[in-house]
Formats: structure tokens, C-alpha cells, sequence
């Protein structure tokens, strides 16, 4: 069956036109799994069955490997039993009707307020950048808006003084949210104050927060800035760019917000996409219950406690 690996790989190059990382991952994958197959008694493509395909994937769960590798794995190999029936080296196609493993989803990452508290306290507000850092980072913390929709805004989007910003989400679909007080006054700071300073020759520039040159601020821009932040305020968890808007919706529910009005405020479609916060909130609720309740811990353990 080997002998069928090297004309798949071109066929995959020539016809498919895929990436030469991807055609790396096919052929690893495939190939491994022809190891598996000959190492069974199956020394044609037509000794290959489902039963044979499935207990190559459990193999590979049982060995540890995530389901995202698993799943990767049914693809290479659905792709070269494709290639076998088009070149009529088999008739049957193993994998047909064979599902995919739903990847367990990691809950997003979520600052502590403490953390928040020192990353917002980083910027220098002396400087036209840190002073449009410090508001963009407050802004996000204040309304849970995506990165992507807080470096589309305009000046004339953000109101410091009915304090609320008007955002358009990935769908299209504009939405109002509010802004608290500390984050409205960040940002009348940096409107008034500092952002002619970075606007050097784009006069007409509407964005409202700009980069060193005087246009828009871009993500891959702004991705730098929260990681300088970060280190600054040592804080050890990787962040990116989506950690603000997690922090923001599991902190509002801590603080007893209902689950709908997150979901307006997230712009979220769906508000199965909110509950993944809830998990977040509960898990906190129960450790300040039990930290602060005096009926929370058992007799045993309260005896401990206060000896």
C-alpha cells in the first residue's frame, strides 16, 4: 500500500494545491497509519474496513492525542481513500458516514481583578501612546467589545459624556453598549489631549485611536501593545488581544449580571456562546463561599480552621 503514498502526495500538490505544511501533516498522517494497517494483515486497500479505520483513531485517542488531532487524522485519511477510489484501487470508502470528535472546549482565560487592576495602571499617561494605550485598554475592560470592533471605531462613536459607544460586531449588526466612568473619562483625556499629537499629517483621519504614523491602529498593533503591558504588569498568563472581553464577561457575572444582558452587551448571537462565562462565575462564587461563609466548611475542617 505504500507504493500508493508518493502519487497521492502529488495528486495533492498538482490538483489540490495545498500548502507544503499541510501536505507534511497528510502524508505523517497517512502514512502512520499505513504502519498500523500492515502491522494488522492489511496489505491492500481493499483489506482496509471501517472497523480497522475506527480502531486506528481510538488508538490514537487512548495514546493521548487531542481530538483537534484525532479529527486532522480522519481528514488525511478520508482525502487518501478518495484518491484510491478515483484511481479505482478501491471500491469502498471506509470513513463514509464516519463523524467527527467534538474538541472539548477550554474555558476562555479570565483575569483576576487584581491583575486587571495592574495592567490598566501600566501605561504612561504622560505620553500621547500611553495615554491612547490607557484608554483603549480601559475601554475594552469597561465594554466587553472585540478587538477588531474597538480599533474600527471613530471618533464620533464614542460619547465620554452620555458614556456609551456605538460598535458594529462581525455580522454587521451595529449595537450601543455603556461605559463606565473611569473608562469615558480615559478616553476624553486622549481625544482632547493627546491624539492630535499622533495625528501628524492624516487631518482627516476619522479612526480613533491611532498608530505611530497617524492612521488606523491595526490588531497585529494592538496585539503588541497589550503583550508590553503585560510583562510590565507581570502578569504570567499568555494573554491576547480576546482576554479583556473574557475578563469583562465573567467579572460582570460575579458581580450578579444576568445572562441576558451580557449576551447584548457581547453582541453574541447566541447565548449558548455566553454560558461558557457562567462555568467561570459559579466556580467563583463557590470559592468565596467557601472562603467567607461560616455553615460552608465541615465541622472537621472548621475545627482545623480556627485551632
Amino acid at each position: 500500500m505504500r507504493s500508493h503514498l508518493q502519487p497521492f502526495m502529488l495528486y495533492l500538490s498538482r490538483d489540490k494545491g495545498l500548502s507544503a505544511n499541510t501536505l507534511e501533516s497528510y502524508g505523517r498522517d497517512v502514512s502512520q497509519f499505513l504502519d498500523f494497517a500492515e502491522g494488522r494483515g492489511a496489505a491492500s486497500p481493499d483489506e482496509i474496513r471501517k472497523p480497522l479505520v475506527m480502531l486506528y483513531l481510538g488508538s490514537l485517542g487512548a495514546a493521548g492525542k487531542a481530538a483537534s488531532t484525532v479529527n486532522r487524522n480522519t481528514v488525511s485519511l478520508r482525502a487518501f481513500f478518495h484518491y484510491l477510489m478515483k484511481e479505482q484501487l478501491m471500491f469502498q470508502d471506509p470513513t463514509l458516514e464516519m463523524e467527527s470528535i467534538k474538541p472539548d472546549k477550554k474555558p476562555p482565560m479570565v483575569l483576576t481583578v487584581a491583575e486587571i487592576e495592574k495592567l490598566l495602571a501600566a501605561p504612561d499617561q504622560s505620553s500621547p501612546q500611553g495615554m491612547r494605550d490607557k484608554a483603549m485598554l480601559e475601554l475594552l475592560y469597561a465594554t466587553g467589545i472585540r478587538v477588531s470592533e474597538l480599533i474600527s471605531l471613530d471618533v464620533g462613536d464614542v460619547h465620554t459624556g452620555m458614556k456609551y459607544a456605538r460598535c458594529t460586531g462581525t455580522s454587521g449588526k451595529e449595537r450601543v453598549v455603556p461605559i463606565g466612568v473611569i473608562a469615558a473619562e480615559a478616553v476624553a483625556v486622549y481625544t482632547t489631549d493627546m491624539r492630535d499629537k499622533l495625528l501628524r499629517h492624516h487631518l482627516e483621519e476619522p479612526a480613533l485611536f491611532l498608530n505611530s504614523l497617524g492612521g488606523r491602529l491595526t490588531r497585529q498593533g494592538f496585539w503588541k501593545v497589550i503583550k508590553k503591558y503585560a510583562r510590565e504588569a507581570h502578569i504570567q498568563q499568555d494573554i491576547t488581544p480576546h482576554t479583556l472581553r473574557h475578563s469583562f464577561a465573567a467579572h460582570l457575572l460575579e458581580g450578579g449580571a444576568d445572562l441576558r444582558s451580557v449576551q447584548q452587551m457581547l453582541g453574541h448571537a447566541d447565548i449558548s456562546t455566553t454560558q461558557i462565562y457562567s462555568g467561570i462565575a459559579r466556580k467563583n462564587m463557590k470559592e468565596v463561599y467557601e472562603q467567607h461563609h461560616p455553615r460552608a466548611l465541615g465541622q472537621e475542617v472548621k475545627d482545623a480552621f480556627y485551632e
